[in-house]
């Protein structure tokens, strides 16, 4: 187990920051697994590695391209519903200048 604590006040900011609810039970489910990922990132911290050649990826890739096929545009009312602020017609994002 690591020695770093996920607290539920930081599973909370967690989520407020991705947009996601998280309730009551999740919050715990959450902190308690995080904190499981963390204990296993110590782990894998402390492994010897000296003499190991790195990997540039252990997958194959074949490096093929797909080809680009035009598709039927969403419409506007599709393209907003799932956003965290708009006005019927754009999404409204934070100002940053």
């Amino acid at each position: 187990m690591s020695d770093k604590h996920i607290s539920r006040e930081d599973v909370v900011k967690m989520a407020a920051l991705s947009c996601l609810r998280v309730g009551e039970e999740e919050q715990t489910l959450f902190s308690r697994q995080f904190q499981d990922i963390l204990g296993s990132m110590d782990t894998l911290a402390g492994v010897n590695t000296d003499g190991v050649l790195p990997l540039y990826s252990p997958a194959v890739h074949s490096g093929r391209c797909r080809e680009d096929v035009p598709a039927a545009l969403r419409g506007r009312e599709e393209a907003l519903v799932n956003a965290p602020a708009q006005n019927g017609e754009y999404f409204i994002v934070p100002r940053i200048i």
